[in-house]
């Protein structure tokens, strides 16, 4: 999934960012930092195929930059832009989101199991 995508609507753009399941915590864990790829992997517990697929498509989005040294074994780093510096808005506001909301998710989430996963039927009368 692309983390952005541009898409025709007449003469219009539309510019829609549709972040997949580890970008947020890639652009959360370069925030300090520039990183190499296995302190990625191993600090955010992400499978290797997983972490090179999310980080090809944040450098190709131009939220990420990588960096290759000519040492052996090769050392590759991989920092945020300004553009991914933008983005690290959007992981804060999910995470301040989730922070405020954590117990009503809960919440909805032990109803929705209790009803086995049916919804409430609500019987309305039409006046």
């Amino acid at each position: 999934m692309s983390v952005l995508s541009v898409s025709n609507q007449h003469d219009s753009d539309v510019l829609m960012v549709r972040p997949g399941k580890w970008t947020l915590t890639v652009v959360t864990l370069l925030r300090e930092q520039t990183m190499r790829f296995n302190e990625i992997k191993r600090v955010g517990g992400i499978s290797q195929k997983t972490l090179t697929m999310t980080l090809r498509e944040l450098e190709r989005d131009g939220f990420v930059t990588r960096t290759m040294f000519a040492t052996i074994p090769p050392r590759v780093d991989y920092q945020l832009t300004e553009l991914g510096r933008e983005l690290l808005d959007l992981a804060d506001g999910l995470r301040r989101f989730a922070e405020r909301n954590r117990e009503q998710v809960l919440a909805a989430r032990e109803r929705f199991d209790a009803s086995g996963g049916e919804p409430a039927i609500r019987l309305v009368h039409a006046e």
